[in-house]
């Protein structure tokens, strides 16, 4: 399995307390103001990716450690990236100033039910391109391992 992969549980399991630190920001002891601001987002977006890169090392290094990647999962890994980008996009649409309420970083950032939506179907497609990679591949065996 190598230590790689056991880093790749440790950003994972990061990434999932940054998540949850974004959606209930009350756990660590900040007030909760109404709505969700743009600090929310960005920590719940950058928990996410935090997530899926860790599930990506961890399944590259621990089933397919010495085998090249094949074209499924190539596909795999940039599904889960551009679901990644997507969310970013979606989420953060306001404060780049093509979201619809056209806030660009001041106190009126809204996230809208099409945004969450948009954060909810693209960490869908995220996790669909991570089993894509995870069933894409032959794994090794370790009889085949040769170095």
């Amino acid at each position: 399995m190598g230590r790689i992969a056991q880093v790749g549980i440790a950003v994972g399991a990061l990434g999932l307390i940054l998540m949850m630190m974004g959606l209930f920001p009350g756990v660590t002891g900040l007030d909760p103001t109404p709505g969700i601001g743009i600090t929310q987002v960005f920590i719940l977006v950058l928990g996410f990716s935090w997530f899926i890169f860790g599930a990506l090392i961890y399944v590259k290094f621990t089933f397919y450690l010495y085998s090249k990647s094949n074209l499924t999962q190539q596909i795999g890994t940039r599904l889960a990236m551009t679901g990644l980008v997507l969310a970013a996009m979606s989420g953060l649409a306001d404060a780049f100033g093509y979201g619809s309420h056209g806030a660009a970083f001041d106190s009126s950032f809204q996230l809208g039910p099409w945004q969450a939506w948009g954060i909810l179907a693209s960490y869908i497609t995220s996790c669909i391109g991570v089993l894509v990679y995870a069933l894409g591949g032959t794994p090794n065996d370790e009889d085949d391992q040769s170095s």
